[in-house]
């Protein structure tokens, strides 16, 4: 059982073979699918393909490196998105700081808020993305007491781990853990309970070893979880059920699709 609940289908690296592949999924082991928007665009994309495909839920919103310009219409738009019933999540939302050609600071935080508040009002829960922007990602998520989420492809220390699981949140594991220099998601596995772990591939980002440098898919959260497995000292299918029940729990999917 494999629900890999961050990959963009929506993506144009997708554009020659998007449907073959899907297609392909279910009988790959994947049995679930979650594509977050990143914008207006990608967002009624990610509909779209949810729609098509009984296997695939969407995300709507708008990400730190494509809201710069963005204001009421573009709000808008997302809140009505979200009311799609194949809409389980809002995001990608959050902080990037990583890129100075990104959109101001107070741009950023100010439409985080926003989509923060968005889903406190539509009681969604949200994918944050948080890159370079630790400090302030976590400040801001505390003003919303009420809303839970993932942080996606989390990067952040040990610390701010336990306190955002202290505080009801679920962490993303992606490709990274499998390179060679992933100390820093290996300390954060060992504070993280199997429970609040969801696997992720961030598709078509992010491949693992030994994919690394290709494209990638949701057929490689194996490798993913046999990494975090062994971490974890656990059989890697086990701790793949249990990130499947932890996405579907979250994201509130039943068993019915």
């Amino acid at each position: 059982m494999l629900f890999d609940t961050h990959a963009h289908y929506d993506d144009p690296a997708f554009d020659a073979d998007r449907d073959t592949l899907l297609s392909s999924l279910p009988e790959s082991g994947v049995e679930l699918v979650l594509d977050p928007g990143c914008d207006v665009k990608s967002s009624r994309a990610a509909v779209s393909l949810a729609e098509r495909y009984p296997f695939v839920y969407a995300a709507v919103g708008l990400h730190p490196e494509e809201c710069g310009g963005c204001g009421e219409a573009e709000l808008l738009e997302i809140e009505r998105l979200a009311g799609s019933p194949r809409v389980a999540a809002i995001g990608e939302i959050g902080l990037d700081y990583h890129w100075e050609e990104n959109p101001p600071r107070e741009v950023q935080q100010e439409i985080f808020r926003r989509q923060l508040a968005l889903a406190e009002r539509l009681d969604l829960p949200v994918i944050v993305h948080d890159r370079d922007a630790h400090g302030d990602s976590l400040a801001i998520v505390r003003e919303f007491l009420r809303v839970r989420g993932v942080f996606h492809c989390y990067s952040g220390s040990a610390e701010m781990a336990q306190e955002l699981l202290k505080r009801g949140w679920y962490l993303g594991f992606d490709g990274p853990v499998t390179y060679k220099n992933a100390r820093r998601a290996q300390e954060t596995a060992a504070v993280t309970p199997p429970e609040r772990i969801l696997l992720e591939t961030d598709s078509p980002y992010l491949s693992p070893v030994p994919n690394r440098g290709k494209r990638n898919d949701s057929r490689n959260l194996v490798h993913i979880a046999r990494t975090l497995a062994q971490w974890k000292n656990m059989d890697p299918e086990e701790l793949a059920r249990i990130a499947a029940e932890n996405g579907r729990r979250l994201f509130r999917i039943g068993e019915n699709i």
